[in-house]
């Protein structure tokens, strides 16, 4: 089949036809516009999120900051109960806060650090020792995935209500078709089905 006949046989809901009935037309609209929305709704829920995760990352780099603090008691390899993947391990550690109070908590240290060793961590404003902040790097690679999820589930779900439009409408049309040929067989006193 040429590619103007396949475009032809593609196309069919949108040319005056004799056999196109309405609700042909109801369904090539829902497609469009299921197509559409799928469309839109991705980027601008893919943008969104992408910039939600860029400015949360912003905001936790802005109120963390690194200190030097001082381990309270050696760094022992606690054994795969408390591995993290960057194989640093938990201990307890000591800092001074910019306003002079004393900090002590617990922050992820390499392992076999002796007691007395000095070592960088993050803390934020209340103290609290987060991780350290996302790097420029991370925060793409986290904005880019998070608007490719985010898109991904939006045109899902645009889909996803075409396509069940699509079905009632079906349901519709072959009940239809069914009452339809239960009138005409009726006159002729037997059944085509």
């Amino acid at each position: 089949m040429a590619a103007s006949q396949c475009a032809k046989v593609r196309l069919w809901r949108w040319r005056r036809n004799p056999l196109r009935r309405r609700s042909d037309v109801v369904e090539a609209w829902v497609v469009l516009c299921g197509w559409l929305l799928a469309l839109v709704g991705a980027v601008f829920a893919g943008l969104t999120a992408a910039d939600a995760v860029v400015r949360s990352a912003e905001q936790q780099r802005a109120q963390s900051h690194q200190v030097t603090a001082v381990l309270v008691k050696d760094a022992e390899d606690s054994g795969p109960a408390r591995v993290t993947t960057d194989h640093l391990v938990w201990a307890t550690v000591r800092w001074t806060d910019p306003d002079g109070s004393v900090r002590t908590d617990e922050a992820r240290v390499p392992p076999k650090t002796k007691a007395g060793g000095k070592v960088e961590v993050w803390a934020d404003r209340n103290g609290i020792l987060p991780k350290a902040p996302l790097s420029e790097a991370e925060i793409l690679m986290h904005s880019v995935a998070g608007g490719i999820l985010a898109g991904a589930a939006t045109a899902s779900l645009a889909l996803g209500f075409a396509w069940v439009v699509r079905l009632a409408m079906e349901r519709r049309r072959l009940d239809q078709w069914a009452a339809e040929w239960e009138r005409l067989d009726t006159p002729w006193g037997w059944k085509t089905g």
